[in-house]
């Protein structure tokens, strides 16, 4: 099977290959006239020529990496075979560029895709020709398809259009007399006019053939003659003959086009397609009766918008479009780049004219010609004022150079000024002049010291330090500036670190907030939303940066009071806050959030219940419930308790659910019409909330990054680890019948926040889960043993770990098997216990080389017991 693979591969592969030679062939044939794949130049082939190559690839199964490696093992040099792939690459990124989509190309999961070449051609006209082609000057305007060169049908019948065999005349006698004539011309030049006979028109123009149609219709229309005739005659073109018209020489498609009349040199070249590679643009012959009548510079046209040789063609006029005798290429700023056709006689300075001149980046004081001369190349230098006198030759390059980079008359001026930027130096300009053209500096300039950088000759850089200061005030002398000068004025802000002040503990929003002068705690709390209800206002500590540094005293601690409506105090007049300061707002000692546990089953009255005092314990809850009812099975009521991993609501989220319910029941898109007081109310909710959300957002984004939380998430992947290790509720187990007779004592818990106690109905089940042969549920028998239960469940399974049963009872208390001397001590069952059968742990048996090492290992120690004995 394998070998009928590889060669139904290798058979997919020759073909292909024999595809790209004969691609490739006749890409070298149409665009180089060469047959050997070796010779191909990839920059002569079109981006549609790749394209068809990139096509019958992908038919074939092979990726464009392969098609390239392809293209090199037949012989395509490597450089060639790097430009191919480029190329490639090219028309790829192109054509899956964010304007035309990520496309795909062919069949895909059974669904037609979307040409992937499909947006690049139609947002390229030229996409059909090579890089050459698009630079030669003047090719591009018969390979334009947004550019039509049909000849208007809809234009009044020119007095000049020579009538010939085919042609439709209208005839139209009006005045005194009326009458219309819609007659053919005849393959003899004749037309017939009904009673008055043949009238010869051929070859004349339509001016001509009026003066013969109305001399012949003089003779039964008498008012067409005389000085002051009363009948008037007009002749139109009806339908227009068609011509052929021969296209020879170097066109893109030569041959013999039929035209309608009225079709221009400029027509026939349009459906020829235009001259090719190596025809000529500026000598295009016609021929009309063997005679050459006119002679067709397209350079005109394109540079002039001169049609004067565009003459109205002929039938059986032939175009003869001669192989171009070379052209020169303009390299640089230039408007338009690419290879232009020389004439003799032309000079630089009329090439120019069809670059359509210099680009603003040019420079125009000198050009470089490279040009073949006795077998080696030679630069020539041409200075402006040469361009009208220096003619290009065949083959030259021209080198258009680019302006330095570099400015004559700037200085310029950064930092705290009103306006910063470039401007123009003048006679005599000094930094203060410099500022006043900036209109000034701005109040935060740090003028005690600023910096002048100055470019020297050899372009190094150089800085100065000024007292602008001194200067402004007129006690230094003011500096004159030079070309390229650069002034820098600080800000103060700039050179200092931001000031910022932090709260922290029970306010509204704690965090960093910009620091003020004069600011006050008092300011401080009522920027970070106010002080909460859990707020002490009378332990207020404020933390301050000691700036010492031969104390060792690392911070000073102050506190105070301030008033609980924020009155301001003299006490803490006496404190303004300095930068760096750190506000801690302390919890209130007597300040307790509610704390709710649960009561379920069968108490009189189930439910939530608030913890009223810190010692309260179950049996108080109990009571609190309306005691236990008559279905209760105490023996069985278990207690539900919190691990230190659980994961509750913080205090910032339940004040968020807090205000979040506010907000719904005040909003006024989804109830009633509010009061003035509810309004407000519900705007200053909805804007905590948006503050809330945004410190939410940036705490989370700094967390997302911080790499104890990714070390954290990695200690986290193993869920069954996380399920024992961090599960966040355990079942406690309690005897509440002891509880309910003995209130108080150790055995009456102390409740927590989230407690949740339960009391079950009467039990009277018993369950076997394990290794047992039928783990089941049966009915609880007063007496009977652990024995007896497994029995009813099948008894154990071969894995079983007997000696390990235990027993879990409904309060959540477990009791396990006991053993001495071989005498097994089964626990005691109650109703609702589980009976739990552990596996025996597995075993790797070892294998022969483990047992060899064991045997070789007590070999060496038997040698040396030996030994020692001897």
């Amino acid at each position: 099977m394998k070998k009928s693979v590889e060669i139904f591969r290798s058979q997919i592969l020759k073909s292909f290959s024999l595809a790209l030679l004969a691609v490739l062939i006749s890409f070298s044939i149409q665009a180089q006239s060469l047959s050997d794949i070796q010779s191909v130049k990839v920059d002569n082939l079109s981006d549609a020529q790749i394209e068809n190559l990139i096509k019958r690839a992908e038919s074939n199964g092979l990726t464009t990496n392969q098609l390239v490696a392809l293209a090199r093992e037949r012989g395509m040099p490597a450089t060639e075979a790097a430009k191919l792939q480029q190329r490639i690459q090219q028309l790829q990124t192109q054509a899956q560029s964010p304007n035309s989509g990520n496309l795909s190309s062919g069949r895909e999961m059974g669904f037609q895709q979307v040409d992937v070449f499909d947006s690049l051609r139609r947002s390229d006209p030229y996409y059909d020709l090579t890089p050459k082609q698009k630079k030669i000057f003047g090719y591009k305007l018969f390979h334009n398809r947004n550019l039509d060169f049909s000849p208007s049908l809809n234009l009044p019948t020119p007095q000049s259009y020579v009538v010939g065999s085919g042609d439709q005349l209208l005839i139209d006698v009006y005045g005194a007399s009326q009458q219309s004539f819609d007659v053919q011309v005849t393959p003899e030049g004749r037309v017939f006019v009904p009673n008055v006979g043949p009238v010869q028109v051929g070859g004349a123009t339509i001016e001509a053939a009026t003066v013969r149609i109305k001399a012949a219709l003089s003779r039964i229309y008498s008012g067409l003659k005389g000085a002051n005739p009363n009948t008037f005659l007009q002749i139109r073109l009806g339908n227009i003959r068609s011509i052929k018209v021969s296209m020879v020489g170097e066109l893109t498609k030569p041959g013999t086009y039929t035209l309608p009349s009225f079709a221009t040199v400029f027509n026939a070249l349009y459906a020829a397609g235009g001259p090719n590679e190596n025809g000529a643009f500026r000598k295009i012959q016609v021929y009309r009766g063997s005679k050459l009548i006119s002679q067709v510079d397209i350079y005109e046209f394109l540079s002039k918008g001169d049609q004067s040789a565009n003459i109205n063609l002929q039938d059986n006029d032939v175009i003869i479009v001669p192989a171009v005798e070379g052209r020169a290429e303009v390299i640089g700023p230039v408007n338009r780049e690419g290879l232009f056709e020389v004439k003799s006689g032309e000079s630089l300075k009329d090439l120019f004219l069809y670059t359509g001149g210099f680009s603003s980046l040019a420079y125009r004081d000198r050009v470089t010609i490279r040009r073949i001369e006795d077998n080696q190349r030679k630069i020539i230098d041409v200075p402006s004022s040469d361009f009208g006198s220096f003619y290009p030759q065949v083959g030259d390059e021209i080198l258009i150079g680019e302006a330095l980079d570099r400015y004559s008359n700037r200085v310029q001026v950064s930092g705290s000024v009103m306006r910063p930027g470039e401007f123009s130096i003048e006679e005599g300009l000094t930094i203060k002049g410099l500022i006043e053209k900036a209109e000034g500096l701005r109040p935060e300039a740090f003028t005690n010291r600023v910096t002048l950088y100055r470019t020297s000759e050899d372009l190094t850089l150089a800085a100065i330090t000024v007292e602008l200061s001194e200067i402004l005030e007129g006690r230094a002398e003011d500096i004159p500036l030079k070309n390229e000068d650069l002034l820098f004025i600080p800000s103060r802000y700039e050179i200092q670190e931001e000031y910022y002040v932090k709260i922290s503990g029970e306010v509204s929003f704690p965090g960093t907030y910009p620091f003020a002068n004069s600011m006050t705690v008092g300011d401080l709390i009522l920027r970070a939303g106010g002080l909460l209800e859990s707020a002490s206002n009378s332990s207020i500590e404020v933390a301050r940066r000691v700036r010492d540094a031969s104390s060792r005293q690392i911070a000073e601690i102050s506190t105070l009071s301030i008033g609980s409506d924020l009155e301001i105090t003299e006490e803490e007049k006496q404190l303004p806050l300095q930068p760096f300061d750190h506000v801690f707002i302390r919890r209130s000692p007597g300040f307790e959030r509610e704390q709710i546990m649960t009561v379920r089953g069968e108490v009189k009255f189930p439910g939530e219940f608030v913890i009223s005092s810190a010692n309260e314990r179950i049996s108080d809850v109990i009571e609190r419930a309306g005691g236990l009812n008559e279905f209760a099975y105490p023996q069985g009521a278990n207690l539900i308790r919190r691990t230190v991993y659980y994961k509750g609501k913080t205090e910032e989220e339940i004040r968020e659910e807090t205000l979040q319910e506010i907000f719904e029941r005040l909003n006024p898109e989804t109830n009633r019409n509010l009061n003035e007081a509810e309004l407000i109310l519900f705007e200053r909710v909805q804007q905590k909330l948006k503050e809330i959300e945004y410190n939410r957002t940036r705490i989370s984004s700094n967390l997302s990054s911080d790499p104890s939380t990714i070390l954290m998430d990695t200690l986290s992947i193993d869920p069954e680890l996380n399920k024992s290790r961090f599960q966040q509720e355990d079942m406690v187990g309690i005897d509440l019948e002891k509880i309910l007779k003995n209130p108080g004592s150790e055995e009456d818990l102390i409740l927590m926040e989230g407690d949740i106690l339960q009391i079950p109905k009467q039990l009277q089940t018993v369950r076997m889960v394990g290794e047992v042969l039928l783990p089941t549920t049966t009915r609880f028998e007063s007496g009977r043993n652990l024995k007896y239960y497994i029995s009813k469940a099948g008894g154990f399974t071969e894995n079983a770990r007997k000696s390990k049963s235990y027993v879990v009872y409904a309060n959540g208390d477990a009791a396990q098997t006991k053993g001495f001397l071989g005498i097994k001590k089964y626990p005691k069952l109650l109703p609702g216990a589980e009976i739990v059968v552990p596996g025996k742990p597995e075993r790797e048996r070892m294998n022969a080389a483990a047992w060899i090492g064991i045997a070789s290992s007590l070999a060496t120690l038997g040698i040396l017991i030996e030994r020692l004995i001897q």
